[in-house]
């Protein structure tokens, strides 16, 4: 197995009880993820993104990619309309593919 990524990123939302309000850390290993990688680097404080800032919707848009499904098209109905995992914004994140 190749050894885990991992990634800064802005979160997307709201705060909860302030415990990391603006970076995430995701960890994946496997399945066509690239070994050793990292994409993305958070303040001294780790606080906020200071370098190459992704989202939530990128981070999900990423793994449906290793999954094999194309977030554009993975769509369901609610409330009458149809709705994507990735909203309007998520990206695949290239750097972590191997």
């Amino acid at each position: 197995m190749e050894h885990g990524i991992w990634s800064h990123a802005i979160f997307a939302g709201g705060g909860g009880r302030d415990h990391n309000g603006g970076t995430f850390v995701g960890w994946m290993a496997g399945g066509g993820a690239k070994g050793g990688a990292a994409c993305g680097e958070s303040d001294e404080w780790s606080w906020k993104a200071a370098k190459n800032p992704t989202t939530t919707y990128d981070f999900h848009a990423t793994v449906l990619h290793l999954l094999g499904i194309d977030h554009q098209k993975l769509t369901f109905r609610h409330n009458g309309a149809d709705r994507r995992l990735t909203d309007v914004h998520g990206e695949v994140i290239d750097e972590v593919l191997a």
